[in-house]
């Protein structure tokens, strides 16, 4: 039996080096359980620090990726950048996605666009949960920002922390074993789920199964939540082995 191939493209900021693993890595393991083959593609927005002005500046330019990647009659396009997304204003990934996907259609590639912002809403949607805590690389009025529009969105945010990196080399550069015990300082008691990277570029896949067993919590992540979006919009089976709860097969 032929097997599919379908092209992943991402919209990444320049300096982002995670996403480019970690979606990868997923989509790869997922091949040893599932026919489907993939290829990954890139195109890139400048940004060095994760500040509101560079971030403004940077969205300015995926509608350029989008096209770029369309030349290349990828599949899906992912928008990897969280924060840049939140920062936009209230609800700016939907405006996002709707935008760069008529980019496609323009260019003769009509291909479905999903933002790593508006992926996170929607896997806290489909895995039921209305009470969360969120750890954030970022500033802490970024990561308020970031905060507030997932409250916007409809969940309540119990406690967050903000992990204070401005560069965002750094970001990548954070050792996602220290995440364990930065959510065991968090009371996640009441909470229905975990968002242990709510950035594309802070490393966390490594650690999702021991954060789970640890909370007995689902835990989901902007790179989990966005490979979980990319499978639904190629109507594939979302699942992947040891990315957590949510790509666990059960939704």
């Amino acid at each position: 039996m032929q097997q599919r191939l379908y092209r992943i493209g991402q919209i990444v900021p320049s300096s982002n080096t995670t996403m480019e693993t970690e979606i990868p890595a997923m989509l790869t393991a997922r091949q040893v359980i599932r026919p489907e083959r993939f290829t990954f593609h890139s195109s890139r927005m400048r940004m060095k620090k994760v500040v509101k002005e560079e971030l403004a500046a940077m969205d300015g330019e995926s509608d350029r990726c989008a096209v770029e990647l369309s030349d290349a009659r990828v599949d899906v396009l992912g928008y990897a950048c969280l924060v840049a997304i939140m920062a936009m204003g209230r609800g700016y990934h939907r405006q996002s996605e709707q935008r760069l996907t008529a980019h496609t259609a323009a260019n003769g590639a009509d291909a479905p666009v999903v933002t790593s912002a508006g992926a996170l809403i929607d896997a806290l949607k489909v895995i039921g949960a209305r009470k969360i805590v969120v750890v954030a690389p970022y500033m802490k009025p970024l990561t308020e920002l970031v905060v507030d529009y997932i409250r916007h969105e409809g969940y309540e945010v119990l406690d967050y922390r903000a992990l204070e990196i401005p560069d965002n080399l750094d970001v990548a550069r954070h050792d996602p074993a220290r995440l364990p015990a930065i959510v065991a300082q968090m009371d996640t008691s009441q909470a229905d789920a975990i968002v242990l990277s709510a950035c594309v570029q802070m490393p966390s896949l490594p650690v999702i199964a021991q954060v789970e067993a640890m909370t007995g919590k689902p835990v989901i992540t902007a790179a989990v939540a966005t490979t979980y979006a990319m499978l639904k919009r190629l109507e594939l089976d979302r699942i992947v082995p040891g990315a957590g709860a949510l790509l666990s097969g059960a939704y």
